[in-house]
């Protein structure tokens, strides 16, 4: 009886077994044949790794080099509830966090105390949108905090991490804010450059795959699939860093005086289109967008659409003095001309009487250009100067948003008023281009921002060059035109433009005061506002060899009886007589204004000076010499061949006790060198060049230096000191009187 439940036991363990093995050779069978490829696949996941690998954005520089907009270190702040929890401090990061990331207490709660749907405090949550991408500064504070928990908890993790990222960043501010636009956190270009070159500033983002084991370390003999991330191409602008100083800084006067809806202001090189400083007011700040009115990125020198006004008038004269119609001693009586049902009169209702019509130019008189354009030259011939002086099309220049304008005129009264800049819209770079064929010999050109691009990993640049579009007038008609424009300006008792006059310059332009059309008047079908205007200037300088043309826009000033000769033409004073100053353009002076110049200079007992040439491209030695003949003392940074970027940049007047500092090598190759003596600006655009935080302590230059370590990070620390005798500040001049009468007038004049 036991031997039979002994044998019976033995059969069911053995049947068991033989059970299990049927069922386990099957379930092998299943998962090795039917089920291979899924699992297969599946394994090769979870054996596979890859990391994303981030391409750098390109660089905006100016024509010097100096940095507009570039990628700099940034950090994404984290925390972890969980650990908060475990270490008991949740509440004190809660409060501390709140005050450095400026957020309410309640939304940093939320985030530091945050579940998963089963309950369960989650291991890491980042804080957004203020803890992200922030600056080095503000997550040094955050480091120095997390090392007060770290000391106070004995714990090295106490639930706050900083991770490191990457963001745009503009180094001048809001300086050129509307050319370059912005880049966002989430890495969508916005506005102006960052938008319109997007695809060559943004690069190409790469990775790497590989097989790992179960510690995450590659295999040996592994697949690895690799795709290098490409970096985007840098950017050099036609931009002057300086000339756009000048340019920001003569808006930002006018705009505190007038409060004007807006206001614009173009510097350009007439002969190549280059445009050397381009502002608009009011302005952003692209580091701070998120806070910004967005109106403040908006490009109005090629976005907005004007009438000119009288600055039109230049395109009349051309044409009449090209067509043999203008005779500056022929005479005509001002005051008013009857056009078809029309009548059409000077800013001075009664006139001047009979006048000549240089006389007609400098008054800025409406009937004269009448007289030029609509009966001299008539419909057709004033219709295609318009045209080839390129209104009516865009300029092709490469920012976005360009608007076509429109020089649609039909009627006789219509004619006659587009001869003087009514009627017909354009945009400030339309204007812009077409002055510039006038002082440059009569070529029309493309204008252009972009001076070139480079391609990191090539090499490769790509260099812009000036692009004539037509020849317009011709070189003869060209310098008449100028000399006639020249007395606008110098004529100091009845030129409108008087106030452009700059002591030793021979300076032309042209005034212009647009009424605004108002669509609400007359019942509804609109007319022209008595005190919403336009004002302008546009010039250039020296008339016998133009190097800047300036033309300023001032859109609605609060004063309705101020025009283009009172409100812009100061305005363009200062940009341009500062601007000469840069590019080296001495004034002409008399023996006696010479003698006067030399006994102020004298009286202040300051130290001589000596404007630092272009060093760029030049062996270091050769550069060292080219200084020493100046008496100016310099350093080679690096150990290149060639200088790659020179610290002051070129056309810096400095005092001949300030050392110049020759760049030869790229950033990440260079150290520190001895910045005593620069000022703070100087300093500051060295060590952004260097890449290297600074904290600065005092004002004035450079006594001393140091580098320290703070959290971690090499931080360049610079005392400075007020007492440097070579501060040498410049000066600007303003002018006073009006052009435009107290009354009200009918039609746009000046």
């Amino acid at each position: 009886m036991i031997r039979r439940i002994r044998l019976r036991v033995i059969f069911l363990i053995g049947g068991l077994i033989t059970l299990f093995f049927v069922i386990l050779i099957g379930r092998l069978y299943w998962v090795q044949v039917v089920k291979a490829d899924f699992w297969l696949s599946n394994a090769e996941s979870y054996w596979s790794a890859s990391e994303h690998l981030t391409a750098k954005r390109g660089e905006i520089l100016d024509r010097n080099g100096n940095a507009l907009a570039m990628d700099v270190r940034a950090y994404t702040v984290a925390v972890s509830p969980k650990q908060l929890d475990k270490l008991g401090i949740t509440d004190k990061v809660i409060t501390k966090l709140t005050e450095l990331l400026k957020m309410k207490e309640s939304d940093m709660r939320k985030i530091a105390t945050a579940k998963n749907e089963d309950g369960v405090l989650y291991a890491q949550r980042e804080i957004h949108p203020n803890g992200w991408k922030i600056d080095t500064a503000l997550g040094d504070k955050i480091a120095a905090f997390k090392q007060e928990l770290e000391d106070e908890t004995r714990s090295v993790d106490v639930g706050i991490y900083l991770i490191n990222e990457s963001k745009r960043y503009y180094p001048k501010g809001s300086l050129a804010a509307q050319i370059l636009g912005y880049v966002d956190k989430d890495g969508n270009a916005k506005y102006g450059l960052e938008s319109f070159f997007d695809s060559t500033l943004r690069g190409e983002d790469g990775y790497r795959k590989y097989q790992k084991d179960g510690n995450r370390i590659q295999l040996d003999g592994g697949q690895v699939d690799y795709k290098p991330s490409r970096d985007g191409s840098n950017i050099t602008l036609t931009i002057d860093n300086e000339i756009q100083n000048y340019v920001v800084q003569a808006i930002q006067k006018a705009y505190d005086k007038y409060t004007p809806k807006s206001i614009t202001a173009i510097a350009v090189d007439p002969n190549t289109m280059e445009i050397l400083g381009l502002a608009n007011l009011p302005s952003a700040n692209p580091n701070t967008y998120s806070t910004q009115d967005p109106s403040g990125f908006y490009n109005h020198a090629v976005r907005s659409l004007y009438e000119p006004g009288s600055t039109f008038k230049i395109v009349t004269l051309a044409g009449a003095v090209q067509e043999g119609i203008f005779d500056p001693k022929a005479t005509y009586m001002s005051g008013r001309i009857r056009v078809a049902d029309v009548t059409i009169r000077d800013i001075k209702r009664d006139g001047w009487g009979e006048i000549s019509y240089l006389e007609g130019l400098k008054r800025s008189s409406n009937v004269a250009f009448v007289h030029l354009g609509y009966e001299g030259l008539g419909e057709e011939k004033l219709r295609s100067y318009i045209t080839n002086f390129g209104f009516g099309a865009k300029t092709g220049i490469e920012l976005p948003g360009e608007l076509v304008g429109s020089i649609k005129f039909h009627y006789a009264s219509e004619i006659a008023t587009a001869t003087f800049g009514q009627g017909v819209s354009v945009t400030p770079i339309q204007q812009v281009a077409a002055v510039s064929a006038v002082a440059n010999g009569g070529k029309l050109m493309k204008p252009q921002i972009i001076k070139q691009i480079e391609d990191p990993v090539t090499g490769k640049v790509e260099v812009r060059k000036p692009t004539v579009v037509r020849q317009v007038i011709s070189e003869d008609t060209s310098r008449k035109v100028r000399e006639y424009l020249e007395q606008v300006v110098s004529d100091q008792k009845i030129g409108t433009g008087k106030n452009a006059y700059i002591e030793g310059y021979r300076v032309a332009g042209k005034t212009g005061t647009a009424q605004k059309w108002d669509n609400t008047l007359r019942n509804g079908k609109g007319g022209y506002s008595s005190d919403r205007f336009v004002v302008s200037f546009i010039g250039f300088a020296p008339v016998d060899n133009p190097k800047i043309l300036v033309y300023v826009v001032i859109d609605e000033p609060n004063d309705k009886y101020v025009g283009g000769g009172t409100a812009a033409a100061p305005v363009f004073k200062e940009i341009v007589q500062q601007s000469l100053r840069r590019l080296g353009v001495k004034p002409q002076l008399t023996a006696e204004q010479e003698a006067q110049l030399k006994a102020e200079q004298a009286g202040n007992n300051k130290p001589p000076t000596a404007t630092v040439p272009d060093l760029v491209g030049k062996p270091p030695a050769t550069a060292s010499l080219k200084l020493k003949d100046l008496e100016l003392t310099s350093e080679t940074v690096g150990k290149g061949k060639e200088v790659l970027q020179q610290i002051p940049r070129a056309g810096s007047v400095v005092p001949l006790s300030q050392q110049v500092y020759l760049i030869t090598e790229k950033r990440d190759q260079l150290t520190v060198p001895d910045l005593k003596g620069l000022s703070l600006r100087d300093a500051m655009e060295f060590s952004t060049l260097l890449g290297i935080r600074t904290i600065t302590e005092g004002e004035g230059y450079v006594v001393s230096q140091a580098i320290e370590k703070k959290n971690g990070i090499r931080v360049l620390k610079l005392v400075l000191a007020p007492d440097d005798p070579n501060s040498n500040e410049g000066t600007s001049d303003k002018g006073s009187s009006d052009d435009k009468s107290k009354g009200s007038s009918s039609e746009p004049n000046d």
